[in-house]
């Protein structure tokens, strides 16, 4: 009786042996799982930093990725698993432009034979050969003295002394000229070249003793004098019905408490218009209020949550009886085609069924970029051919959302795609709208390379001036005008000028002056 009992005391501890055994290998293999799903992230990451990519994204926006990391395309090794999203084409090579522009002025140096120097009357000229080469004379600085002499009359010698006002100046008492503020204003936010690097160049190569910090009280005029312009391209961009919006961080060294904090530069772009850069410490919703205040149209962005709280914020607004628009969200398929891109390695079938969805929608934006179309085209083309692929999409990821955990990079890439489908719609019913946000993403660029250079803000404030000088330089880049010259005429006008006359001066409203005086 006791051998039995020992027996089956023997036989439960078993059983309990048994099953923790059968739950130590589940906790096991669920760790195998996660562990493996971690290093695919991991790989992912190392291949968009260091690796060579199957999918088409802009190089320009793996620059900011990096902080402004210049990088060259790699050519792959092997061929892509899935093929690169279509670029517009025109069914020709453009003509390869000249190296040496003919609009540069040209100095002709005429080379003689000896034996034409020494006789020439004994030759006859029967052509030439032409051999060109680019030079370039460093920039002069010079100093620019204002005579102004006194004079008394000589009819009544009781008469004060009468000498010539000064012309309007941009910085009452300073001695920078509005040449000099306009290139130091080029090279640090369009060159990106910091102030301490142009105070270096200037007393090794000049001679000329500039300190960063009358520099940087310059910067600060300098942008209080555009502020008026940069406030009217905002009230133009508002207007528009439509925005691109996107944000990157900045960082910037505390006024109180010393060290440093992250800030971000908010962007806000309308094709075929300008672009804003807004500064703010933080990154919540809060930070749309003022640039979005009396804006109605709709709102493209990627799927961060400030957006969505802000468009919550406004219906709300609007439903407690406040005179404001409504705003339309938009979301952006360069995302979403991202999380999918992230997931080949884990589902290469399904990932890869959807990328190619997903390429024929730019393939027909491909062929209407060609086609220059408007609006109205643009609504039409979708809606017949788009809006049929987006059918097939949703109808496949709504099929295959609960065999994916959402933890997994295929169930976030369905989950992403899911929660935004509606707002990745919107272009089907506005020809307005871009199939993507990539163009204001694009027009972070310059801020990546030049904070990969001068690495901060050295105050908060200064966050702002930047956000006036990036503004009204990347719109000069837009109109393909020069920057310099540019500021070089507006500084000169500004201190003079109306401010009901401010609209003048915004780049765009600038350029279209100057076609218009040139034709």
């Amino acid at each position: 009786m006791d051998t039995q009992a020992h027996l089956e005391e023997l036989r439960r501890e078993n059983h309990g042996l048994r099953a923790e055994n059968e739950a130590l290998r589940t906790q096991l293999a669920k760790i195998e799982q996660d562990l493996e799903l971690a290093n695919r992230k991991l790989q992912h990451v190392l291949k968009q930093l260091f690796g060579k990519k199957t999918e088409a994204l802009d190089l320009r926006q793996l620059e900011l990725l990096l902080g402004g990391v210049e990088v060259q395309p790699a050519t792959p090794a092997t061929p892509p698993v899935v093929p690169r999203s279509p670029r517009p084409v025109s069914g020709r090579c453009a003509a390869r432009k000249p190296r040496i522009p003919e609009n540069l002025p040209t100095e002709d140096i005429v080379i003689e034979p000896e034996e034409v120097r020494a006789d020439p009357q004994a030759f006859q000229c029967i052509g030439e050969e032409i051999t060109q080469e680019l030079d370039v004379v460093p920039p002069k600085y010079f100093r620019r003295r204002f005579i102004r002499r006194k004079y008394v009359s000589k009819v009544d010698r009781d008469l004060a002394p009468i000498i010539a006002a000064l012309p309007p100046r941009l910085i009452a008492g300073g001695y920078a000229g509005i040449g000099l503020l306009a290139d130091i204003v080029v090279k640090k936010y369009e060159e990106h070249l910091p102030l301490y690097r142009q105070e270096q160049i200037l007393r090794a190569r000049y001679g000329i003793e500039l300190s960063r910090k009358t520099m940087c009280d310059w910067m600060e005029q300098v942008a209080w004098w555009l502020k008026p312009i940069y406030q009217q391209v905002r009230d133009d961009l508002r207007a528009g019905g439509y925005l691109q919006i996107d944000e990157t961080p900045v960082r910037y060294l505390q006024a109180e408490g010393g060290g440093s904090a992250k800030g971000f530069l908010w962007v806000y772009h309308r094709p075929g218009a300008g672009v804003l850069f807004e500064w703010h410490t933080g990154r919540g919703a809060n930070c749309l209020d003022e640039m979005l205040e009396d804006f109605g149209g709709t709102m493209q962005t990627d799927g961060y949550g400030a957006y969505e709280s802000f468009v919550k914020k406004r219906r709300a607004e609007i439903a407690a009886g406040a005179a404001k628009p409504p705003i339309v969200p938009a979301a952006c398929w360069a995302h979403a085609r991202r999380k999918f891109h992230e997931a080949l390695a884990e589902c290469p079938g399904q990932a890869g069924w959807v990328m190619r969805q997903i390429q024929q929608l730019y393939r027909i934006e491909a062929e209407l970029r060609c086609r220059h179309a408007g609006p109205a085209l643009r609504e039409a083309v979708r809606s017949a051919q788009s809006g049929m692929i987006l059918r097939r999409i949703e109808k496949a990821l709504r099929l295959k959302v609960a065999a994916h955990r959402p933890t997994s990079q295929m169930g976030a890439a369905i989950g992403y795609a899911l929660s935004l489908w509606a707002q990745l719609q919107v272009f089907l019913r506005d020809g307005r709208i871009e199939i993507d946000n990539n163009l204001v993403e694009n027009a972070i660029r310059p801020t990546a390379v030049g904070k990969k250079n001068y690495l901060f803000f050295g105050h908060p404030e200064a966050g702002e001036r930047s956000a006036i000088l990036y503004t009204l330089l990347e719109n000069c880049k837009r109109e393909g005008i020069s920057a310099y010259e540019y500021l070089h005429d507006v500084l000169r006008r500004r201190p003079s000028m109306p401010l009901d006359q401010i609209g003048q001066l915004t780049p765009a409203n600038w350029a279209a002056a100057r076609r218009t005086k040139a034709a």
